[in-house]
């Protein structure tokens, strides 16, 4: 009886923690699906809320300083410059441990510049670390590169 208890008691414990790990990694990919479609719709009102105050970020070989850095002086002014801007073939796989993660996304993307009526078609990539923090799932630090197709 002690055994078939203690078998019972440590299924319960891995059915719990898998839960919980399988909760943690669903909560990384909305966070990081967000910030994406934040992106696409040009929008960088919200994006500092997915990331943690000193996240930093990375982008095809250049450190950009914290988000806030990056959004003020990179992305937003390119936001503003942008007609569109569409991923495809996205996908993401996120690895959990503890109070981080790690993801790795691949996509393809599509920008339109107001000044130019042609596409600018890429293929990129991403890795990000996560941290949980006590308002979810927040980057920690993110590096991106992309290449033409």
């Amino acid at each position: 009886m002690k055994h078939i208890l203690s078998a019972l008691a440590l299924c319960l414990v891995f059915s719990v923690s898998t839960f919980a790990q399988s909760s943690d990694t669903e909560a990384c990919k909305t966070t990081l699906n967000a910030y994406k479609q934040a992106i696409e719709k040009l929008d960088s009102k919200g994006m500092s809320d997915f990331f943690t105050t000193d996240a930093q970020v990375f982008e095809s070989g250049g450190v950009e300083g914290t988000f806030a850095h990056y959004l003020e002086h990179h992305l937003g002014p390119e936001l503003k410059e942008f007609k569109s801007f569409t991923f495809k073939d996205y996908k993401v796989e996120v690895r959990v441990e503890g109070r981080f993660a790690f993801a790795v996304e691949t996509y393809k993307y599509d920008i339109v510049l107001k000044s130019k009526p042609e596409t600018i078609a890429r293929k990129g990539v991403a890795t990000s670390i996560l941290q949980k923090t006590e308002m979810g799932w927040k980057i920690l630090q993110t590096h991106s590169s992309s290449r033409k197709p």
